[in-house]
């Protein structure tokens, strides 16, 4: 996988629901970004419920992608960062990568913790909460990541797999378990015994657990 876009986003304030709110998920394509252990060096976090933090300290998303979504939104100006990522990534399969999978990404070393759980702050950058509801019907949730080494990152730097969590599930597999109607009960389970797992996404998951 090749990084073709690395991205940060200043604090803007925003309408919403009939008052001002900031966010941080507007990002813009920079020169590098800094790896740290609970955040990307530099981009503004606003809320740290939900963004941020030793699970969530970096979000990617594929390249690939992109063309789905101006399919659907032919009249929005595509630019990379659109989903609120910090790297655009070629090459990214949310249903190839497991949770738990270290990469090296240019000098950093990361772990795969879970997949994005879309907000309504995606819905701003699209001018439309239908968003959210594509956006989970889909199957091109992101990834988030531990960072385990930070490091600078630059475009064109490699992502590079250098351990496989084998006893795991793929990205692809979690999101749907959080978000199909029905989804099978053993394999929450066995998700929720994924010790690289995010600790907020098992919280999510445990909701769906049928007693």
């Amino acid at each position: 996988m090749i990084i073709t876009s690395v991205n940060i986003g200043a604090t803007k304030q925003v309408p919403w629901n009939g008052k001002t709110i900031e966010t941080g998920i507007f990002k813009s394509a920079v020169q590098r970004i800094e790896l740290e252990m609970t955040d990307v060096k530099g981009d503004h976090v606003i809320d740290r419920r939900y963004h941020g933090g030793i699970d969530k300290a970096c979000y990617i998303y594929s390249e690939d992608h992109y063309s789905y979504w101006k399919s659907l939104y032919p009249d929005l100006n595509f630019t990379p960062g659109m989903f609120g990522e910090n790297l655009t990534v070629k090459g990214l399969d949310e249903s190839k990568v497991r949770i738990g999978d270290i990469y090296r990404v240019g000098g950093a070393t990361v772990q795969v913790t879970q997949p994005r759980q879309p907000c309504f702050k995606l819905g701003l950058v699209f001018n439309t909460q239908n968003v959210l509801k594509e956006f989970i019907n889909s199957d091109f949730p992101g990834v988030y990541l531990k960072v385990l080494e930070g490091a600078i990152v630059e475009k064109n730097d490699s992502m590079d797999l250098i351990e496989r969590q084998h006893n795991s599930m793929s990205v692809k597999e979690v999101y749907r378990l959080l978000y199909d109607k029905h989804p099978n009960q053993d394999d929450i389970q066995f998700a929720l015994s994924i010790n690289t797992l995010a600790t907020s996404c098992k919280l999510a998951l445990q909701k769906r657990v049928q007693i």
